[in-house]
């Protein structure tokens, strides 16, 4: 691969602490990097505060997830704002996300200190929830934001409106706002369409719609959704799967294209995604037991 990106020399490298081998191979990769050339090669839990608070200050040109898709998502929400790539070597489950596997990272870490690389960006959503004029929190999203019912198990009506304009109201389950890269998260498993990763687009899809709209809608560039949501009983909002936030009768979740990127390292050429698609769609490893 011929390509135009500076040789990384420091590194911090994430894991998720619940699994049994992460530890130990995220002290394997540090020490693989320090003999191969890093000058700095930082491990520990992505829990860990101090080491996140040395990636969030951009003390690193490459940041290193071990685990599964969570973990990239998590590490992602780090390393973004500083515009830090990000590697994921997935030992999770699923590892849509992840560019190597468990049994080929040392081969990959050299073909990317001697700077053989690409980074591919992907679009980020910038989430605000309000009440009345009030703005109770925000969040940056790499998949999507759900609003949705709570522990009642009855539909909510969910009004979108885009740009100021109404489109739809659902009675739902819930409604979910994506990115091209949550497309094939639980947008996906929602019945909505497959997005390459490098559009830059909304997408709006309903879950579990009753006697509503039950196509999703893909949304150009540059465009603001609005959810006002309206229950008798409880919903909350969730971003990236993240613990969900309580939202009431009127309170309003509004989507916008966030002004970070989530770049990520790439060693495959760009049609390694139509591949895994149809990898994927045809055997899903998360239904395997992780030996």
């Amino acid at each position: 691969m011929d390509t135009n990106t500076p040789s990384p020399r420091r590194f911090a490298i994430v894991c998720h602490p619940g699994l049994d081998d992460a530890s130990s191979i995220s002290k394997a990769v540090a020490s693989f990097l320090l003999d191969h050339g890093a000058l700095l090669a930082d491990s520990g839990s992505i829990y860990q505060e101090d080491l996140r608070e040395r990636i969030s200050v951009g003390n690193y040109d490459m940041l290193i997830s071990l685990g599964g898709d969570g973990t990239i998502l998590r590490a992602g929400h780090i390393a973004a704002p500083r515009d830090i790539p990000l590697l994921g070597i997935n030992l999770g489950h699923f590892g849509f996300l992840s560019e190597v596997g468990r049994d080929n990272w040392q081969a990959s870490l050299e073909t990317i200190l001697s700077g053989h690389y690409r980074l591919e960006e992907r679009m980020m959503l910038k989430i605000e929830h309000f009440r009345g004029d009030t703005l109770l929190g925000n969040w940056q999203a790499i998949n999507e934001v759900v609003i949705c019912r709570g522990q009642f198990v009855r539909p909510i009506q969910l009004t979108a409106s885009v740009n100021g304009y109404r489109t739809s109201t659902y009675v739902a389950d819930g409604l979910i706002v994506a990115t091209p890269t949550g497309s094939t998260a639980y947008a996906l498993a929602a019945g909505g369409p497959i997005l390459p990763p490098e559009m830059r687009n909304l997408l709006i899809v309903p879950v579990a719609p009753h006697l509503s709209m039950d196509r999703a809608i893909i949304l150009p560039e540059g465009v603001k959704v609005a959810v006002q949501v309206n229950t008798s009983h409880e919903a909350v909002l969730s971003v990236d799967g993240h613990a969900p936030v309580v939202v009431i009768d009127g309170d309003r979740v509004v989507t916008s294209f966030s002004e970070h990127v989530f770049k990520m390292v790439r060693l495959k050429d760009p049609g390694y995604f139509y591949r895994n698609i149809t990898l994927y769609m045809e055997h899903n490893p998360s239904t395997e037991t992780i030996k």
